[in-house]
């Protein structure tokens, strides 16, 4: 069986503990993040021709040295980590991933989920706010996220302080999933330890990041891409202008998600972003029905699944030479471009293209953002 091909739902494959160490070591390794980690599978159709292929790959990328690339030993202790805390990988290629967060296209290729992983078979709903939220805020989402989870929805958050975890309070009876910004043995913050034990009782926990991993400033926003990616919809609750919520709601409208805001005061700063998004076209929300109104028509349809990764395919079948790279690289600097212009200023075929910025993406010198690349 091919640990790397991945077609419909109906179709997926269910890895061998073999082959899901295979992937958490690629996974792992240097420069590899979602979208590179795709690409390898298109290029070479298996994880384990895609690890072999990372130092060269890197090489003519222009990095200075090798990429580090995740030891076999080191994944085995993540994952011995992992079974002591009660913590599976799930791949992206198997019919139990969540699949709404299957449909972006940075979709994490192993998901670290705790907990009654049940709930991720559910249709979801995201509420974010203000940390420093307000006591009608707090309430508010309280009311809300109790009233949507009787009307059978699992909310999703941050498990981060104010709205998260009045979200995740109210909804304990009838399911909700905290998405952890670090791994699953580093609950930020501290002092809600004890609410993911309580959250995990009837729902889950879920992560990318590897399991002992203390969160940084960074790994913030990309967290709230699994916040929105999982749901149907993202609900803010209070945000103040350049806030993380709006970050989330942001991704929401970029993964094609509904985006729904409750109104709040004029003179509070901490309902300037949420009162925004509502200026913008966001749904306005003063209750649970608002919110099941906009969604009904979504949820009588079914959903497409994306592939994860195209049939093996001979490694790197389409090769750029020298004269290749200098024409795609000459195109390419620190202002963004879209690999379409790439395609059509080059000259090059598309296959060289992709292979071209691969290697740039292994090099650790490409910086991808929705359909356009620069470099860094």
């Amino acid at each position: 069986m091919n640990g790397g091909v991945v077609e419909q739902r109906d179709r997926a494959i269910s890895l061998t503990d073999a082959q899901r160490l295979d992937w958490l070591r690629l996974f792992r390794s240097d420069n590899v993040g979602p979208r590179t980690f795709r690409m390898l599978l298109h290029h070479y159709g298996d994880v384990r021709p895609a690890l072999a292929a990372l130092p060269d790959l890197a090489r003519r990328g222009g990095a200075q040295r090798s990429p580090r690339i995740c030891s076999r030993e080191d994944a085995e202790r993540e994952m011995a980590t992992a079974r002591e805390l009660g913590v599976r990988f799930v791949a992206l290629s198997e019919p139990d991933y969540p699949e709404r967060l299957r449909e972006i296209d940075d979709a994490p290729p192993l998901l670290a989920v705790r907990g009654n992983d049940g709930v991720l078979e559910r249709p979801m709903l995201a509420m974010v706010g203000a940390r420093n939220a307000s006591a009608a805020g707090q309430k508010f989402a309280e009311r809300l996220a109790r009233e949507l989870g009787d009307a059978g929805f699992v909310i999703v958050s941050g498990l981060a302080r104010g709205i998260d975890a009045a979200a995740h309070r109210a909804s304990l009876a009838t399911g909700t999933v905290a998405v952890l910004a670090g791994g699953h043995a580093r609950i930020y913050p501290p002092e809600h330890v004890d609410l993911l034990d309580a959250i995990l009782a009837d729902g889950a926990a879920v992560s990318e990041m590897p399991v002992g991993w203390e969160p940084r400033s960074r790994d913030f926003p990309r967290r709230n891409r699994l916040v929105s990616g999982l749901a149907l919809g993202v609900i803010v609750v209070e945000a103040a202008l350049r806030s993380g919520s709006l970050i989330t709601a942001r991704l929401a409208g970029e993964q094609g998600r509904e985006v729904f805001a409750a109104p709040g005061s004029p003179l509070d700063p901490r309902a300037e972003g949420s009162n925004g998004l509502i200026k913008q076209g966001a749904t306005l929300v003063t209750e649970a029905n608002d919110v099941i109104t906009m969604l009904d028509p979504i949820l009588g349809r079914s959903l497409p699944v994306a592939e994860v990764a195209e049939p093996a395919a001979p490694a790197l079948a389409a090769e750029p030479d020298d004269a290749d790279r200098s024409r795609i690289m000459a195109l390419l600097g620190p202002t963004a471009v879209a690999i379409d212009d790439l395609i059509r200023l080059s000259g090059a075929s598309p296959a060289i293209v992709r292979t071209t910025l691969l290697e740039l993406d292994v090099a650790g010198r490409l910086d991808r953002r929705h359909g356009l690349v620069a470099l860094v």
